[in-house]
């Protein structure tokens, strides 16, 4: 409950984090953009929404933080999350699938998902799947298991890291500030996380058709 509270009201809390640590908060948000898809087994961490209200408090003369370094640090975190996913799934992904504790973590049908969606877009995934929580989690790791090399899959990396940062942070900067956003944030948050899942609800009712 406490994380959907923090993802559905991600610019109250995120205001709470800057003033309680201050230039430390950067360090933390690089952490959790880093793990969202570093990790593997973590997806459900807030990507799209909190650049988006980073950038909108980043837009206030008053914050502390900067839109130039958010830029530099989400992108890196970006990068490199994909990258240690993808160099977890190739040298762990055998011990990994023989643990239960990871099935508990990560649901086969998230797998499955991942490996329809680079099946179908191949290594365009990488950059595709940057835009879809969750799948952004997985295909990183479908990739590591031997379906790409680390130059072509870096390659997608850079493409869909920087687009998807831009994106967020540039629509944060110029409208997450406008009177409206600000008193209907909470919804337009919400907006945000339907927006990004709907494609992979569609390959989802797709695929169950498919299978009936």
């Amino acid at each position: 409950m406490q994380l959907i509270d923090f993802i559905i009201n991600v610019d109250r809390h995120l205001a709470e984090l800057v003033n309680n640590f201050g230039n430390w908060s950067y360090i933390i948000l690089f952490l959790i953009i880093f793990i969202e898809t570093g990790a593997v087994i973590l997806p459900f961490l807030p990507g799209d929404s909190l650049l988006f209200a980073a950038a909108a408090l980043a837009a206030n003369n008053a914050s502390q933080l900067n839109f130039w370094i958010l830029f530099i640090l989400f992108l890196v975190a970006a990068i490199g999350g994909d990258s240690s996913n993808f160099f977890i799934s190739k040298y762990l992904n055998k011990w990994l699938q023989s643990k239960p504790w990871f099935h508990k973590f990560v649901k086969p049908e998230y797998l499955q998902q991942a490996q329809e969606f680079f099946d179908k877009h191949g290594g365009k995934a990488i950059a595709l799947g940057r835009f879809i929580p969750i799948v952004r989690t997985f295909v990183p790791f479908v990739a590591g298991s031997g379906a790409l090399t680390y130059p072509k899959f870096i390659h997608y990396n850079l493409i869909g890291s920087f687009i998807w940062v831009s994106i967020c942070l540039v629509c944060g900067h110029l409208f997450g500030n406008l009177p409206f956003v600000q008193e209907h944030f909470s919804l337009i948050v919400l907006g945000i996380i339907f927006i990004s899942l709907l494609p992979a609800i569609i390959g989802f009712l797709k695929s169950k058709k498919a299978a009936q």
